[in-house]
């Protein structure tokens, strides 16, 4: 049986996007990674900016499955989005990939991986829409507008788990649940 080529060269660039960044791959370093000729890959790819492209496709695709791994139908909205975005936000800090590309974005600015960076938030954004529009037709939570809520149910999480952690003691994930439930959710006591 043939060895597969196309999933040849991309496991050998995202390889290779993990050890030296976007900006540091080069097709050569790709077509040796992969043992075929460099010519070999351009029969698959038109250029190193596809290939990106379809291994943050499949890596965004990967996080979505991981997210809904962790959903439990019997569990209140607010503790499956916690669960599904603690999940996202571990999977984005112990995947090499999103490691060396959060990296490269924050040292050298590549416009590539801050465009490609932005597109994994979006689809984050997309899941969590997706998710708070299925909760608000069940009656789970009340109607709001879903964009602007994924993407507040990010930022927060973000600020919470990382942002909050520079300067303060860790928040434990009942916490952060609660804090996310109470201001997004529920709205701030009058």
């Amino acid at each position: 049986m043939a060895p597969d080529r196309r999933k040849m060269i991309v496991a050998a660039a995202t390889k290779s996007f993990s050890l030296f960044g976007y900006k540091a791959t080069t097709m050569d370093q790709v077509a040796k990674l992969a043992n075929v000729g460099k010519g070999t890959i351009y029969t698959f790819f038109k250029n190193k900016e596809e290939l990106f492209e379809e291994i943050i496709s499949s890596l965004v695709r990967e996080m979505i499955v991981e997210a809904d791994s962790v959903i439990q139908p019997k569990l209140p909205f607010t503790e499956n989005v916690h669960r599904a975005l603690y999940r996202l936000l571990e999977f984005r800090s112990q995947h090499q990939l999103m490691i060396k590309l959060v990296q490269e974005e924050a040292e050298m600015g590549t416009l590539a991986v801050s465009e490609m960076l932005q597109h994994v938030e979006n689809e984050i954004i997309a899941y969590l829409k997706q998710k708070i529009e299925t909760a608000i037709s069940k009656g789970a939570i009340p109607a709001a507008n879903t964009e602007i809520t994924s993407f507040l149910l990010l930022k927060m999480y973000i600020a919470l788990v990382s942002d909050w952690e520079r300067n303060h003691a860790p928040l434990s994930s009942e916490q952060i649940a609660e804090i996310m439930k109470v201001f997004l959710l529920q709205g701030l006591p009058t």
